[in-house]
């Protein structure tokens, strides 16, 4: 980087970091944020998926259960590690909030986060049996897949590369769910169920892309920490969410 440019101006023109060391007190700041609520998305995720596995209809289901659970778990903890390169003690964080706390089912937070973590709003809503389980997890994991991989652009390297490791098996996840979910919808009643689960989540999964014209957005974009604008991620999510529910028979 010149001396003669600024660290904005820099990451705006697409520079890059790759050590604490290198890093702007506001940067920190906002890298560590965004983080964190990736960290704390993916353990709240997870342990409300963990209560379910006992509900799963069959073993394939139950293994596939599992293993989002171990996978998601294990993704906190590959960022959490470099959250550990900035001061955070990982031993701790991991364990300072209930993950699997919800807010009642009939809550309406928006996008507004609760509590004293950084988890989407959509992780703050409980899950109710299995079939709620896995449309939930179908639209959150599509989602999944259209922000991690906005998230593999960070202008912070060691970051980005964790994330372009990460999105496999994000996507992974996401082709776990629909299978399940065209297991379920074969049968009339549960079909109906999902109908009704789809309704449910697909506004809440949608306000975790935030809102449009976001003034966050403008601030993490000069940063290099955000280049796709809020609404094209929303769109690019619906536009893939619709075309499974559509298949399904379930929109």
């Amino acid at each position: 980087m010149s001396e003669t440019m600024s660290i904005e101006q820099y990451l705006g023109a697409g520079g890059v970091l790759s050590s604490p060391a290198n890093v702007t007190p506001r940067y920190r700041g906002e890298l560590l944020r965004l983080m964190a609520s990736f960290v704390d998305s993916e353990l709240a995720g997870s342990a409300g998926f963990a209560d379910i596995i006992n509900e799963a209809p069959g073993i394939q289901e139950r293994i596939s259960a599992a293993r989002i659970v171990l996978e998601k778990t294990d993704h906190a903890g590959q960022v959490l590690k470099i959250m550990e390169t900035f001061g955070v003690d990982g031993g701790r964080y991991a364990v300072h909030h209930p993950w699997a706390a919800r807010l009642s089912r009939e809550a309406d937070i928006g996008a507004v986060r609760q509590g004293g973590d950084m988890r989407l709003s959509v992780f703050h809503y409980p899950l109710e049996g299995w079939v709620d389980a896995v449309v939930m997890n179908v639209l959150m994991g599509t989602a999944s897949v259209v922000q991690v991989r906005e998230q593999t652009h960070v202008s912070y390297q060691p970051l980005a590369e964790t994330f372009r490791a990460i999105l496999p098996r994000e996507k992974r996840h996401a082709e776990l769910g629909a299978a399940g979910l065209a297991r379920i919808v074969a049968d009339e009643e549960a079909r109906a169920k999902a109908r009704t689960s789809v309704a449910y989540w697909y506004p809440r999964v949608a306000a975790s892309f935030g809102h449009a014209g976001s003034a966050r957005f403008e601030t993490l974009s000069r940063f290099g920490l955000r280049h796709t604008p809020n609404e094209t991620l929303l769109a690019e999510w619906q536009a893939d969410a619709d075309a499974q529910l559509s298949a399904l028979g379930l929109i």
